[in-house]
């Protein structure tokens, strides 16, 4: 790993919240959302509300006058030209599809440098947040959800003049609204001409180069968590890989996993799931080409027929965390960020980075750094981590795999009781991944408030950072003192250094933290150096109320010591409030297990010949 990517790649969530940006960035970036709020408000339109960000823009929704609810996408101004201009290619891309399950453009406007592109707004929910809050999807939703999709590739590969790769399928760009069933498939930023046909060939208008050559590749790179290997390869765009999108898509929603990579692990016969669509899924997320595109085929041609199974009446039964889980009232603002350390063990005997370089901005969005490197396993694994971080929790985890499998500790705190269910499924699939990692280690993640996080900035790295006087490292006290039993504490400093963190801290912080460390207590407490900006990290609960000046004592001497920092980089600390080890034996992948007898296989279709 380069010494740079723990910087670039510190925060495993999606987006950087709000609360761990510099002020002054902070400041430009409400400011900026107040002047579109302003800008919507002055043509007219109410009820505004910013909706979300991509790498190439800002997304607004409002009510017209007329009544209508309509979509704003702004590109980000500070881009240069010819990524500005990707909005409007955009809009122009969504102008040549015309399809129920598509909203429609309404206008693209430049307003001086500012670009604006209009939509219908799409119903319902994105099915990333939906499958956040129900963690796998009931197969009532699924399976409407699976026919739509399937309509939807062949009108893009069929009934258009050109076929169209959309080339970004995933949960969050699709909207679906439970009330009717209806998928909506938005974001049509990453939409091309498609060069080949589904069978390779390729397509009169897309021409050939000098000599005969095929063009370069105009495929745009979708999001690495659910595209194929095709396309993350800068292979000529092709019908095949929405199919990719659409198998990754269709796994996450019914695994309940962020992303594709898990499913030689939790193969989708394992899932539950009717064998015929089970079936399906894995021939799509199959290495093999051959197999992929068999799976693709069957996908399409038996789903556009009609539904191909008949969801169950039944509900499914309460599940249980397979690690301790803490479930607490409402009362806490959370912005949950995850930090893991010691990964390095992770990316060991893995093979290089395959992907093609297309010097694509989105590339620094969707190809972590932290993932080169890693088998799809390994990967599947960090993905899971992050998804715990996706819910409002505190507190952390330490894995340790040695010869019988691997060994967890944990502290888990989640804050919002209707998350419950969701969130035993997202600590189980974590479970099952660390089972299937093969080589032994060490690696550990916790999970803080962003709101907590103490920003200090100095003006040019030749000056000290400086406190002000009113911060204070925050700390929560717990109610009732914990009994202390020596034996079972854990220590900041149980695995030594963390070979992954680039950031020695000066010899009176590490002081502090080692009399931190004798005091009982949970949490974490993480340096982020930059340049002209330090975050000092922390979620931090005393469970010695009788230590509590000296444990407050401690923490204001280290944060008058932080003026002592020369180095840039991340050095953090984790501390569970005892050992309560739970054990797990290997498991490289979990058996099949259906919901009904097999209807249709693709076992049953004929195989190529060799």
């Amino acid at each position: 790993m380069v010494d740079t990517a723990p910087l670039q790649q510190f925060y495993i969530a999606e987006e950087q919240s709000i609360y761990l940006l510099g002020h002054h960035d902070a400041q430009k970036l409400k400011q900026w959302l107040r002047l579109c709020e302003k800008q919507l408000a002055r043509l007219g339109y109410r009820h505004i509300r910013f909706v979300g960000k991509g790498v190439y823009g800002f997304v607004f929704a409002g009510r017209h006058p007329n009544g209508q609810e309509q979509v704003f996408k702004f590109s980000r101004i500070t881009l240069p030209a010819h990524l500005q201009a990707r909005l409007e290619e955009e809009a122009w891309m969504l102008e040549q599809v015309d399809h129920p399950n598509i909203p429609k453009l309404i206008r693209y406007q430049q307003l001086k440098l500012q670009g604006i592109m209009v939509m219908t707004l799409a119903p319902g929910r994105d099915l990333a947040q939906l499958a956040l809050r129900c963690g796998p999807l009931p197969l009532s939703w699924l399976a409407p959800i699976a026919q739509q999709l399937a309509q939807l590739l062949r009108y893009l590969r069929q009934d258009l003049p050109r076929p169209i790769v959309h080339g970004d399928i995933k949960p969050s760009n699709l909207v679906f609204d439970p009330s009717n069933h209806h998928l909506s498939l938005i974001d049509w930023g990453s939409a091309v001409f498609a060069q080949q046909d589904a069978s390779g060939e390729p397509i009169a208008q897309t021409g050939l180069g000098v000599g005969g050559e095929p063009l370069r590749s105009n495929a745009r790179m979708g999001d690495l968590y659910f595209i194929g290997a095709e396309q993350l390869a800068g292979s000529s765009s092709s019908p095949r890989f929405d199919e990719q999108g659409v198998a990754g898509t269709l796994y996450s929603l019914a695994s309940g996993l962020p992303a594709r990579f898990g499913s030689s692990v939790l193969p989708a016969a394992s899932l539950g799931l009717p064998k015929a669509l089970a079936d399906t899924l894995d021939a799509m997320l199959s290495d093999d080409p051959i197999r992929q595109r068999q799976g693709g085929d069957h996908f399409i041609d038996r789903l556009t027929k009609g539904p191909a199974w008949q969801p169950p009446s039944q509900t499914e039964s309460a599940i249980n965390p397979q690690l301790p889980v803490w479930v607490h009232q409402f009362g806490h603002a959370i912005d949950t960020v995850a930090y893991s350390s010691r990964k390095s063990f992770l990316q060991q005997h893995q093979s290089p980075d395959s992907r093609a370089p297309s010097g694509d901005l989105q590339i620094d969005r969707y190809y972590r750094d932290y993932l080169v490197g890693m088998g799809d396993c390994e990967k599947a694994f960090v993905t899971a981590v992050g998804r715990l971080g996706e819910f409002p929790i505190l507190g952390g985890l330490a894995l340790h795999w040695h010869g019988g499998g691997v060994a967890i500790d944990s502290s888990l705190n989640l804050f919002d009781p209707t998350l419950r269910a969701p969130f035993a499924h997202a600590v189980n699939n974590l479970v099952r991944l660390a089972q299937s990692i093969p080589h032994h280690g060490v690696f550990k993640a916790c999970f803080f408030n962003a709101r907590d996080t103490l920003h200090i900035e100095r003006d040019n790295e030749a000056l000290p950072f400086q406190p002000a006087p009113e911060q204070a490292i925050p700390f929560e006290v717990a109610e009732v003192p914990e009994l202390e039993d020596k034996t079972r504490l854990h220590s900041y400093f149980e695995d030594g250094r963390d070979p992954d963190e680039n950031l020695s801290l000066p010899a009176g912080i590490m002081a502090e933290l080692g009399r931190l460390n004798d005091i009982h207590h949970t949490g974490c407490i993480i340096f982020e150096v930059l340049p002209t900006h330090l975050k000092l990290h922390s979620y931090l609960k005393l469970l010695d109320t009788q230590r509590h000046q000296e444990f407050s004592q401690c923490l204001q001497r280290i944060l008058s010591q932080v003026n002592q920092i020369q180095e840039q980089g991340i050095s953090g600390f984790m501390k569970l409030p005892y050992k309560n080890t739970r054990h797990f034996v290997p498991r490289p992948r979990h058996p099949a297990r259906y919901l009904t007898p097999p209807r249709t296989s693709l076992a049953r279709l004929r195989q190529p010949k060799p």
